[in-house]
């Protein structure tokens, strides 16, 4: 049945009532106990709040004014641009979490207020509480799971991108010493206009994505052949080769980088050693920009083989044999059944694996960190090395050089590029299978 305007009337008002005062639409819904615990609620956290709320609103919006100074000999000590960012957007957060509870009080009182012009009564505190219990039981133990990741996750994330917006960098703009500005996109115009700062970022960039594939392809490459290899029916002891090859992978990564970090040496590296005594040059793996490139590939493809390897066998056991058996009666070689039917199998099952390689890989600390630091050293760069990814380069720009607006900038740049090749990739894998099932 269909109201019109005047019929209307309880819930329009209790709605703006709440809107005016929260939980007046309760009272005028005759909701009393409710709307007196919204009411005292929403007014005790209102005006005990109030004060903080605007000096952390006004703090994030101005980042201080008073720096610390000195003052007869004394330190005076003056705002810490930093900490009232902090504080700022926690505030921020909370006065957004109010205006969630001030939105649910209308929607509540308006929807009572509907029920009011539909004849009904609109259900008292005990009825109310019963049915809030059970419709948003969900919610209630989910709530708090949402404020650890809220205070853990997000707010850590939204203050790093915010720091892009600002100056705060060495030597200057450095609390307590000296405030922080905003800047708005300075950092971003900077990063690509000046010439040293878009040579450094465009060089690491193009490395950085260079090594992703690379390393990605070469071990899903090898991780495939040694699959098959341990596959064929004229393997012997599998249980043996494949413990074998899985050992790399086993043992805690940080140990092997740095035992690889020895063995290539350039002076007293035992490989290195070998080499000379068999009559070779000895090789510059770390200390060539070039080499060192390849060295890192070659160690990444000792470690992650075996994952890949691991993977693809289970594949390939998997996979229906009379496929095969139909290629062989018509006569295609193990080339075409390689790359018409291996391949394609095995890309499809193993597509969202690569991805996750690909992103870990485009962020691989540990192993440029371990193993080169970088180095060698590129004169042309701001504080980064030859074989530093983007993500070495932030963590140098903030630990050993304090540019934090930068490394930020450079951080949401990386942010963006992971985010759009990932669901590029995962839109494909969608639509794929969209057509398989079609």
């Amino acid at each position: 049945m269909h109201l019109n305007r005047h019929e209307r009337r309880h819930g329009t008002l209790a709605a703006v009532f709440s809107a005016v005062c929260i939980g007046l639409g309760q009272l005028y819904n005759k909701q009393y106990v409710k709307g007196l615990i919204w009411m005292t609620c929403s007014q005790l956290f209102f005006w005990s709040y109030y004060p903080y709320a605007f000096k952390g609103i006004s703090g994030l919006l101005t980042l201080g004014d008073v720096p610390t100074r000195i003052i007869n000999g004394k330190v005076v000590q003056g705002d810490h641009s930093i900490f009232m960012l902090i504080h700022g957007l926690i505030t921020l957060i909370i006065i957004l979490l109010f205006l969630g509870m001030y939105a649910m009080n209308i929607y509540d009182a308006h929807k009572n207020g509907t029920i009011r012009d539909e004849g009904g009564r609109a259900p008292g505190f005990v009825a109310s509480f019963k049915n809030a219990k059970f419709r948003n039981l969900p919610y209630l133990l989910l709530l708090p799971a949402a404020v650890l990741v809220l205070f853990v996750t997000v707010i850590p994330l939204v203050f790093n991108v915010l720091i892009a917006f600002t100056n705060y960098s060495a030597p200057d703009h450095i609390p307590d010493r000296s405030l922080v500005d905003w800047t708005g996109f300075a950092s971003f115009f900077e990063l690509f206009a000046q010439k040293a700062w878009r040579s450094t970022f465009m060089g690491i960039a193009i490395w950085n994505i260079i090594w992703a594939v690379a390393s990605t392809l070469t071990v899903f490459i090898a991780g495939l052949m040694l699959a098959m290899m341990l596959n064929h029916p004229r393997v012997k002891l599998k249980k043996f080769w494949r413990t074998m090859f899985i050992l790399p992978w086993a043992v805690p990564q940080f140990i092997s980088i740095l035992v690889f970090r020895v063995l290539l040496n350039g002076t007293f590296g035992p490989v290195n050693d070998l080499i000379v005594k068999m009559g070779f040059s000895p090789v510059p793996w770390l200390s060539d920009p070039t080499m060192a490139k390849i060295t890192i590939i070659l160690v990444n493809l000792w470690f992650s083989t075996p994952f890949l390897m691991a993977l693809m066998s289970g594949v390939l056991t998997t996979m229906p044999r009379d496929l095969y058996e139909a290629a062989d009666v018509d006569g295609a070689s193990s080339r075409h059944k390689l790359r018409k039917i291996t391949l394609p199998l095995v890309l499809s099952a193993t597509a969202p694996i690569l991805i996750m390689q690909f992103a870990f890989n485009f962020n691989n600390f540990n192993l440029i960190y371990l193993l080169t630091d970088g180095n060698p050293n590129q004169p042309d760069y701001f504080y980064a090395g030859s074989t530093d990814i983007l993500i070495s380069w932030i963590f140098k720009m903030t630990l050993n050089q304090s540019q934090f607006n930068m490394a930020s900038a450079v951080s949401i740049i990386m942010f963006v590029l992971i985010a759009v090749f990932s669901l590029w990739n995962y839109k494909r894998m969608k639509s794929n299978q969209e057509e398989d099932w079609s």
